[in-house]
């Protein structure tokens, strides 16, 4: 059983992925992602496998060292519930990415690579989108500061047309 729950937490996060990376314009793909509710069949996938191994879970994060933290993925409901967990919370930082992306307008060309990085390395996939939107909020500022300061044709006040 944890072998296909294990399994089961990629599946149930891989359509909302797909959404993002293969159509990211359609109209439910946007609403889909703007869901934190995406991540919760994922996370009923960690509790069952959280509960049967919570007091090592427990010993785990509220001791934290490295030798608890490894009998606790020796266990397999251990392992699978951290996969799980790791599973869930990169998908809240690719639908995060996503909308970011969009809200910048960020080429979907870019950033589907971007979103199957993180997929599969998520540190590395949002250090590079930090980056990119880094970039890409600079160059939006300077466009709209560059964009408000060419002059316009002031009119005359209609008081100041009146005199005329």
């Amino acid at each position: 059983m944890t072998g296909f729950l294990f399994e089961l937490s990629f599946w149930l996060a891989a359509p909302v992925w797909l959404l993002m990376i293969f159509v990211p314009a359609w109209g439910p793909t946007a609403r889909i992602a703007a869901s934190p509710m995406t991540v919760v069949p994922v996370l009923l996938v960690y509790l069952a496998l959280a509960i049967p191994v919570l007091p090592e879970l427990w010993t785990a994060v509220s001791s934290p060292d490295l030798d608890t933290f490894r009998e606790l993925t020796a266990l397999a409901d251990g392992a699978g519930a951290i996969w799980a967990q790791v599973i869930a919370w990169d998908l809240l930082i690719g639908q995060w990415m996503y909308r970011e992306a969009r809200r910048l307008q960020i080429s979907a060309l870019l950033m589907g690579p971007l979103l199957v990085l993180t997929i599969l390395l998520s540190p590395f996939g949002l250090l590079v989108f930090l980056g990119v939107r880094a970039v890409r909020s600079r160059r939006s500022a300077h466009d709209a500061l560059t964009a408000g300061s060419t002059p316009r044709p002031r009119m005359p006040s209609p008081s100041a047309r009146s005199r005329h």
